[in-house]
């Protein structure tokens, strides 16, 4: 029966509503994500109005709704989480990765100058980094610094400032480690370990009665918000859930979120993650007493918000933190009557005040008349956007006129004159304050991207290293290769900026790109566990932070008959301090592309035909000797650049927020099952790979080695 009562409600509205005498029946649009607006006769509002409240009681009938459990006082909390932002781990501003602190204080104090400050946050862990090894999602809250004990204290110093935590679930992560116990049960001991407050269904319209059972056998409390927005029979157990928002198109009403509709506590987070503006999710919100997701970082991709948009914040968030009881209760008249064209206000109300909260959908500034009601004795009226007074009597009528900025909003309030409070007189006060801090810069704001350059070490051709070849300089065109996934790529020569992938996403895209190599020499293998044992012995290396390092080793010895594997659970840096010990460094990504697929620019290194006999392609189930495939050699003779392990190479990018690098070659190992994964398995000469870097646990992966290279001098 899922949503079927929703369902039912959509033919009601469709057959019942709209229809006018003497003209042919009218109708809405519904989008699948079950926001319903209004017909554009303004004429039939009031019809479309009695229907939306008709339907929700003949809904609630149907299936004898009850809402219970948003009585709870230990679910009251998820009613006034307005403002949420998706937190990478790995965001550079809440980790530091060179100290290895995390900044929370640092990063919600950023969080209330920007966006006037977060109700909660959603911890995100694994996406788009699951699938390099099979590592599941569950491994990567694990894999935090310090453990799910150090995640426990970072949660506890978000609660110490207010703001709840939400953990996320993947409940398409089926292909990668599974550890003979349910995902539910699996959930259940991350929350308990960590002490978080609710769970983010990731891809879901909803979980079952099971999920809600054992939740409450973990704590009371524990809210539950789906990505997608929840059935009617659903509603009951799941405190929030996202819409997705796309821009209106300019003057086009609002419309009204069917989930809010129906069950009032229920509270909706707007987001339009890859907008760079940001406005109908606002007025969205606004009109419909719901909140905000902050969605600037997206899997590593850089989204900013423009000034505007976080001043539209700033304002709106201190009202609805203000006056939540109000808009989780039964008084709510959407689309009430406006005077000025492009200008759509919503109307709150309980048996002491009364809010509307006005949108302007135009890219203009209006002033004029923006409504009139009816005016009680005893009545005062105040813009609560701007912190003014406002309104003007005339008989028993009150008249609002003022001006409403470009795509900006404002709130009015009536009080009785009994309400006005030293406090709410304060309140009144510092909202005037902020608003003459407004910004209506709508500018794109890019975050500018830096990259690491490889160190200067360089050999003359006639005294090169060990087992070093030698590769002679070009200038030629080639092609770079890579899947559009919501963590993007880097920008290419010419291009200043990485774009926003909002399209073709999960498809292949290929880009031409000149290269100019100068003269280099390269490993012919990637550096083994014997050659990475020699490294440990002389130096006695041990990074700061040792979780996950050489995690396949035992006693600090490489594992019996697997000292020529090649070496992994390094990260970039341990790679780098070989690297420099043995007098060389890592290799560009253009130079390591160049020496796979040689002057011919071929597909794999062997040709231009996929032979599984010439590389690991995951038949041998882990890692194979570095010269195991003689005939998979490299035009220049490189062994191994075509599956058993990802390479790192010396392309470290970082901007205000990420920190990734790209990886060559391909593996043996492919998490099956989902698109949401990485690529894996070998991978073709062209082909690169954006790892976001997280933390160095993490970051050191049963797939990725590495390889050394050094410039040449010319003469």
């Amino acid at each position: 029966m899922k949503k079927m009562i929703f369902n039912y409600c959509i033919r009601l509205l469709i057959a019942a509503i709209f229809v006018e005498p003497g003209m042919a029946q009218q109708t809405i649009q519904i989008s699948p994500s079950e926001i319903v607006f209004a017909p554009s006769d303004t004429s039939l509002w009031e019809a479309w109005k009695n229907e939306l409240h008709k339907v929700r009681t003949e809904v609630k009938n149907k299936i004898n709704y009850s809402g219970a459990l948003y009585t709870d006082n230990n679910f009251k909390w998820a009613s006034r989480c307005y403002n949420v932002t998706m937190l990478m781990l790995f965001d550079k501003r809440f980790y530091d990765a060179d100290k290895g602190i995390f900044n929370v204080d640092d990063f919600l104090q950023d969080g209330i100058e920007q966006f006037g400050g977060y109700d909660g946050v959603v911890l995100w862990h694994a996406y788009p980094r699951i699938g390099f090894d099979e590592r599941n999602q569950y491994d990567f809250y694990r894999g935090f610094p310090g453990g799910l004990v150090g995640l426990k204290k970072i949660v506890t110093r978000f609660h110490a400032k207010g703001v709840r935590v939400f953990i996320d679930y993947n409940p398409w992560d089926t292909g990668t480690r599974r550890e003979g116990r349910s995902d539910i049960d699996l959930l259940c001991e991350i929350i308990k370990a960590i002490n978080a407050d609710g769970i983010f269904l990731d891809t879901m319209d909803g979980s079952g009665e099971e999920f809600r059972k054992k939740l409450n056998g973990v704590k009371k409390g524990i809210a539950l918000e789906s990505e997608i927005e929840v059935s009617a029979e659903r509603i009951k157990d799941h405190h929030l859930s996202w819409k997705w928002i796309p821009a209106y198109k300019d003057g086009e009403a609002p419309g009204v979120l069917w989930n809010k509709w129906f069950e009032r506590r229920h509270l909706m987070h707007m987001t339009n993650r890859w907008a760079k503006d940001h406005s109908s999710e606002l007025h969205t919100a606004w009109m419909n007493g719901c909140g905000m997701i902050i969605w600037d970082n997206i899997f590593g991709s850089t989204n900013l918000y423009n000034e505007r948009d976080k001043s539209i914040l700033r304002l709106m968030l201190p009202v609805q933190r203000r006056y939540h009881s109000i808009y989780s209760g039964e008084g709510w008249e959407p689309l009430f009557k406006t005077e000025l064209p492009g200008v759509f206000a919503s109307k709150w109300f309980n048996k002491n005040t009364t809010i509307w909260t006005l949108v302007n959908t135009l890219h203009k500034d209006r002033f004029g008349l923006l409504f009139s009601t009816r005016h009680i004795p005893g009545t005062l009226y105040y813009n609560i956007i701007t912190g003014r007074e406002i309104g003007v009597i005339r008989g028993d009528t009150a008249h609002f006129t003022d001006s409403i900025l470009s795509r900006g909003i404002i709130g009015i309030i009536a009080m009785k004159k009994e309400g006005i409070t030293p406090e709410f007189i304060r309140f009144l006060q510092q909202q005037s304050i902020v608003y003459s801090n407004y910004n209506s810069d709508t500018a794109y704001v890019l975050s500018d991207e830096k990259m690491v350059l490889p160190a200067s070490i360089t050999y003359s051709k006639n005294n090169l290293p060990e087992n070093m070849l030698l590769i002679k300089g070009s200038s030629h065109s080639t092609t770079v290769r890579f899947t559009q996934r919501e963590c993007g790529f880097y920008p290419l020569p010419g291009e200043t900026h990485s774009a926003l992938p909002e399209q073709q996403m999960f498809e292949e895209i290929i880009r031409k790109t000149d290269i100019t190599l100068d003269d280099y020499a390269i490993d012919e293998t990637p550096v083994t566990n014997r050659q990475y044992y020699e490294f440990i012995k002389a130096t006695n290396y041990r990074p700061a932070n040792t979780d996950h390092f050489l995690f396949h080793w035992a006693n600090g010895h490489p594992p019996k008959g697997k000292e020529d594997h090649p070496v992994v659970y390094v990260n970039l840096n341990d790679a780098r301090a070989y690297a420099r010990w043995a007098g060389k460094r890592l290799p560009t990504e253009a130079e390591w592309q160049y020496a796979a697929e040689g002057p011919q620019h071929l597909s794999y290194p062997w040709g231009n035909i996929f032979n599984e006999e010439y590389c690991n392609n995951g038949q041998y189930g882990g890692t194979t000797p570095v010269k195991q495939f003689e005939k998979g050699r490299s035009p220049f003779g490189c062994y191994d650049m075509c599956g058993n392990t990802w390479e790192w190479t010396e392309s470290e990018r970082s901007d205000d927020l990420n920190r990734y690098c790209i990886i060559k070659g391909g593996s043996y190992y492919k998490a099956e099952g989902s698109h949401w994964y990485t690529d894996g398995k070998a991978q073709q000469n062209d082909f690169s790979a954006k790892f976001i870097l997280m933390n160095p646990g993490l970051d050191r992966c049963a797939t990725i080695g590495f390889r050394c290279a050094v410039g040449i001098i010319t003469n």
